[in-house]
């Protein structure tokens, strides 16, 4: 990120002078405070620099700067540092960069400097003067992380969570927790989507079966119904956000091994490319990014299936959702930096995420009307410990509700909730401080799997239900819980999402969900 800073500062016409990390002193205006050291970044309020204690922030309103790299005030130009995944650097942050300038009154100009980096420089429309500069670093969510790491990103765009290591290692940097709510949210949703080409006859297929392919352990297309022919495998790089997560959602969970052979590629479009070219080829792709390709069905022996749909992405209920994640350290942004995240939560911005091809994160209500089949699965798959009065509880409770498109998971063996539900929580927690649901009464509703004794199931989902209306009510911190009814029930295993015979099928119908009056 260094090099490619330097290159566009040096292409950019209108900077005078690049700010580069050097010496300087800042002093208190009664010469009795002075601290010295290596300048970090200014925000146009603060100061960062590396001294002899350690890295400062400093109020720049109680200092005078002297030095060489000391900012102009008068003039001053906010920076910000922007690396990780292509897909969402390539397409979603420009379109949200330029919405936003549009809403507030700047004119957005991209320049490219090399093949993975461009800038966006923001003016103000009425003065003409530079206000802000958005330096993009597109390449993959390793390399995202890695830049945070050597203090050269102020944002990661990632398609994975962040992993134990790099978390500990910024963790050890001073750079906070990186799973905290105020250094991680979702921007928008993806899903991992099998793909085949158009005149491929298999339609659909199990997760597990998924897993087996890609361990070559079935290797011709006629162990899944298809034409005696090999199957050729096709999957984003191992060091791409969405290569790594089919190994963490699709391989781990199996317990299995990427077989060799499986032909590897840079970007997502081009795994789709050489499914469209080969009849015989099974690819992963983004939901975004599956072109004319013809995308699998999840099924499973139990006879539940689930296709990649914006709805079922939005709920969480197709299991191999993938959300797209900023990341970003402890540490103060440039105030239009802090105004540009604001703004990626606003309603505004959730069109642009849907015009971009990807799922927002905008509540929804679906009208228990358009749930028939969900209610049909509960009592056509309701084993001998679910009661036909069990059942006639769950439909006299939620009759008459909507099911809102927010959901809540857990991280598989654990009481915490998930990355997305995280950051569904402050998505909740915002519309109450909002009175968006004043005088209405929401129910968060708890599920589990059907793996052990049905009494304990429902238990299980209990509890959960309360933790998540404990976390959502510690977030809400301005909301009048007097204007609201929030409660909480559980139905256990009595409305499963998908088969339970898999990790996949387990995981999606443990979850909490949102319904509301």
């Amino acid at each position: 990120m260094a090099w490619a800073r330097a290159a566009i500062f040096a292409a950019l016409s209108f900077l005078c002078t690049a700010l580069a990390a050097q010496d300087v002193t800042l002093t208190s205006p009664d010469g009795h405070v002075e601290l010295s050291g290596t300048l970090l970044g200014f925000d146009g309020e603060f100061y960062r620099i590396e001294t002899i204690y350690g890295e400062l922030t400093v109020d720049g309103s109680g200092v005078l700067c002297d030095g060489p790299a000391c900012p102009n005030l008068q003039d001053f130009v906010a920076e910000v540092s922007i690396s990780g995944s292509s897909t969402m650097g390539s397409v979603l942050m420009p379109a949200l960069i330029e919405g936003f300038a549009l809403r507030n009154d700047y004119v957005a100009n991209r320049k490219a400097v090399g093949p993975a980096n461009f800038v966006y420089e923001l003016r103000d429309a009425a003065t003409d003067k530079a206000v802000a500069l958005f330096f993009f670093h597109v390449s993959t969510t390793d390399e995202g992380f890695a830049d945070l790491l050597a203090n050269d990103a102020d944002i990661v765009m990632a398609l994975r969570e962040i992993r134990p290591d790099e978390r500990q290692r910024a963790r050890d940097a001073g750079m906070g927790d990186m799973t905290d709510a105020n250094r991680s949210r979702v921007l928008a949703l993806d899903a991992m989507v099998p793909i085949v080409a158009p005149t491929n006859p298999v339609d659909q297929i199990s997760p597990q079966a998924l897993a087996q392919v890609f361990a070559g352990r079935i290797t011709n297309w006629q162990q899944l119904g298809g034409a005696d022919a090999p199957i050729s495998l096709h999957l984003p790089g191992a060091r791409t956000g969405l290569g790594q997560t089919v190994e963490d959602e699709i391989m781990d969970p199996a317990r299995m091994a990427f077989a060799e052979g499986i032909i590897r590629h840079d970007r997502a479009g081009n795994v789709v490319d050489a499914v469209l070219r080969d009849p015989f080829a099974i690819g992963i792709a983004s939901y975004a990014e599956t072109g004319n390709t013809r995308a699998l069905t999840l099924t499973g022996s139990c006879g539940f299936s689930l296709s990649a749909a914006r709805g079922t992405i939005k709920t969480e209920d197709y299991p191999l959702t993938a959300p797209m994640f900023l990341y970003m350290p402890a540490r103060r942004l440039p105030k239009v930096a802090r105004e540009f995240l604001a703004f990626t939560r606003g309603v505004s911005a959730q069109n642009m995420i849907r015009r971009a091809g990807f799922i927002d994160q905008a509540p929804e209500e679906i009208s228990i009307n358009d749930q028939g089949y969900r209610f049909a699965n509960a009592v056509t798959s309701a084993g001998p410990e679910i009661t036909l009065g069990e059942l006639q509880r769950m439909t006299r409770t939620l009759y008459g509700m909507a099911r809102l498109t927010t959901s809540f998971r857990f991280e598989a063996g654990s009481v915490r909730l998930d990355a997305q539900s995280r950051s569904n929580v402050q998505q909740l927690a915002r519309a109450l401080e909002q009175g968006k649901y004043d005088a209405r009464q929401i129910l968060l509703v708890g599920f589990s799997d059907g793996d052990g004794p049905s009494t304990a199931n429902r238990d299980i989902a209990l509890r959960r239900a309360e933790a998540v209306k404990r976390a959502v009510m510690a977030a809400a911190e301005t909301a009048n819980f007097e204007r609201i009814q929030l409660s909480v029930d559980a139905f256990g295993e009595a409305l499963p999402m998908a088969c339970d015979d898999s990790a996949w099928g387990r995981q999606a119908n443990r979850r909490v969900e949102v319904w509301v009056r």
